[in-house]
C-alpha cells in the first residue's frame, strides 16, 4: 500500500506540539477589531487547541 500524502493546507494551519497536542491559530484577530471587546481579542492572541477526538483523526494527515 502506498503511504498517505500529507495535505499540505492542513499542515500549514495546525502544529503538533512535544506533548502531541495539536494547536491553531484563532481567527478574527488580525485586523478590524475595534467592535470587539478587549476580553475577546485578548482570548484570540492564544493559540486554540484541538480536541483529542479530533487531534487522532489529523495526525496522519499532517
Amino acid at each position: 500500500m502506498p503511504k498517505q500524502k500529507t495535505h499540505k493546507s492542513t499542515k500549514k494551519v495546525l502544529n503538533v506540539r512535544n506533548s502531541g497536542s495539536i494547536t491553531y491559530k484563532k481567527s478574527n484577530g488580525n485586523h478590524k477589531t475595534a467592535k470587539d471587546s478587549s476580553k475577546q481579542v485578548r482570548k484570540r492572541r492564544k493559540a486554540g487547541t484541538l480536541s483529542k477526538a479530533l487531534g487522532s483523526r489529523l495526525k496522519d494527515v499532517i
